[in-house]
């Protein structure tokens, strides 16, 4: 069993084979999908994905890059919804320092509001960090927050041993199959297996063999051979460990993933 961390299955680019997507991934070995909120308006679609889909699971955020739309009475309707459906973890959330015009104050502000939610409701959080790991590290320590995933991982050895003391793994996907990112792939190479879960991120983050095409989640088992040849691990060893690794950080048995939701 594979297990994609992160994976956008409510969107748009999905819509018309998300039937065959969600098949195709099962048949690829890919049990488990977790599929985070951006925005409020994407809550009920990402609910909806986790009813209709066995082994696809919910998780409710309001997305740094979307902080245009976010507004405070979301953060109470983010509450409500928890309170209601319980999903796998707060996601995704973060901050983004490096898309230009996205307020910084805003982002601190929902991003520790949503890190109090996490606390509240004992939940781990999916990550959104770019050029702001060490101000997300420095606020998940202000707030107590010790689970999660640091999604589509890209800082410095220095900065990945703060989030694996604090209690976090690091995602990693389709960045990591290009040659060119040299850091990235000898980072992968030298942590700890126990420190990393796999993810795709599609429809984005497309891995080197699907450059600028949509990616999707039965891509997940080739990113693990690339894991595994970067190391010199067998695949087995890398598909069995991240697994137990996704488990474990979001509290989940195999018995429950595969038999959560409906057809």
């Amino acid at each position: 069993m594979v297990i994609d961390t992160h994976c956008h299955l409510d969107a748009a680019e999905f819509d018309a084979d998300r039937d065959t997507v969600v098949m195709r991934a099962r048949a690829a070995g890919v049990k488990l999908i977790v599929t985070p909120a951006v925005q409020h308006a994407s809550f009920g679609a990402v609910l909806s994905i986790s009813q209709r889909y066995p082994g696809c699971i919910p998780a409710l955020g309001l997305h740094p890059m979307y902080i245009h739309a976010h507004m405070p009475e979301h953060l109470d309707l983010l509450r409500t919804t928890i309170e209601q459906h319980r999903p796998v973890a707060i996601g995704e959330i973060g901050l983004d320092f490096f898309v230009p015009g996205l307020d910084a104050t805003k982002q601190e502000y929902y991003f520790t509001e949503q890190l109090k939610i996490a606390r509240d409701f004992e939940l781990p959080v999916l990550l959104h960090s770019r050029r702001a790991n060490d101000q997300v590290v420095k606020q998940l320590r202000r707030f107590g927050i010790r689970r999660g995933i640091a999604h589509a991982y890209s800082g410095s050895r220095q900065q990945a041993d703060a989030f694996i003391r604090i209690g976090f793994k690091l995602g990693l996907g389709g960045a990591m199959t290009y040659t060119r990112a040299s850091n990235l792939r000898r980072l992968a190479a030298e942590l700890a297996l126990e420190d990393i879960v796999l993810e795709t991120d599609a429809p984005d983050m497309s891995p080197a063999w699907l450059q600028q095409q949509r990616n999707s989640p039965e891509q997940l088992p080739h990113i693990a051979t690339v894991l595994a040849d970067l190391r010199g691990d067998t695949l087995d060893t890398v598909i069995r460990m991240t697994t137990h690794n996704a488990l474990t950080i979001l509290s989940l048995s195999p018995e429950g993933i595969l038999h959560h939701g409906s057809t």
